[in-house]
């Protein structure tokens, strides 16, 4: 569970598969290599929250992307579920269900006491960019959304952030060193895209002030997954 502190490993590798054999293996190849994983909606869709604490391994962080948005009170018992039944160190709501829901989030998670996970608030997808928010009536652009909704979860009790690389610096600007930032959109230099637009190789991430960086395709896509998960975590800095 989360204990305040970042890990030496600040790469927390991305499972995105509803797989479960296929995430195991990744997970018992990669598991000296990283700081620890994320399980997103799709595998917890796939096989639940039993399956999610079968397949995170020990002594590594769990991050339990879920991106929890609803009313105050359905987030709460969300909370108080997954936390119960994954004990996940990082867990994520969406900054846009407002500081009602963001304080709600805490404080079921507060119930855990020192095993409580951390309420991580996503602000903007980084599938997203400035002509997609414009097209949903959102006004600025992306950093200026980032930054207005980091600063409401931030009021209301999240713990940190996530974010896109590019709006580490603004975020670290405008509410210090404190919020943990939790920064997927990495990629290595010459590594392809995917649906990520707002993106950053790891060694600047960390340089802007990532906490910790969120990386997928560039290491469970590599022929050599091992020695990908090496260079990833040495250009982050890694103890």
């Amino acid at each position: 569970m989360f204990d305040g502190s970042p890990s030496e490993n600040p790469v927390l590798l991305a499972v995105d598969t509803d797989d479960a054999g296929q995430a195991r293996g990744i997970v018992a190849e990669l598991q000296d290599e990283v700081g620890g994983f994320k399980l997103g909606l799709e595998f917890f869709a796939a096989h639940g929250p039993q399956s999610v604490r079968e397949t995170a391994p020990a002594g590594r962080r769990l991050f339990l992307d879920l991106k929890l948005h609803d009313i105050p009170n359905t987030v709460a018992g969300a909370v108080t579920s997954a936390a119960s039944a994954c004990r996940p160190d990082l867990l994520t709501v969406h900054a846009q269900g407002g500081a009602a829901m963001i304080r709600a989030a805490r404080q079921a998670a507060e119930a855990f006491g020192a095993a409580r996970p951390a309420i991580v608030a996503v602000t903007v997808l980084t599938s997203l960019d400035d002509a997609d928010l414009e097209a949903m009536g959102v006004a600025g652009g992306a950093t200026d959304q980032v930054v207005r909704l980091g600063r409401l979860a931030v009021a209301a009790g999240a713990d940190g952030l996530v974010c896109s690389p590019k709006e580490i610096a603004p975020l670290r600007e405008a509410l210090g060193p404190d919020p943990m930032l939790v920064v997927p959109g990495i990629r290595m230099a010459g590594d392809a895209l995917g649906d990520q637009k707002r993106i950053m190789t790891p060694r600047d991430a960390m340089a802007a002030g990532a906490t910790y960086i969120v990386v997928g395709r560039s290491i469970t896509a590599a022929e050599d997954r091992r020695a990908a998960a090496r260079r990833v975590a040495a250009e982050a800095g890694a103890a």
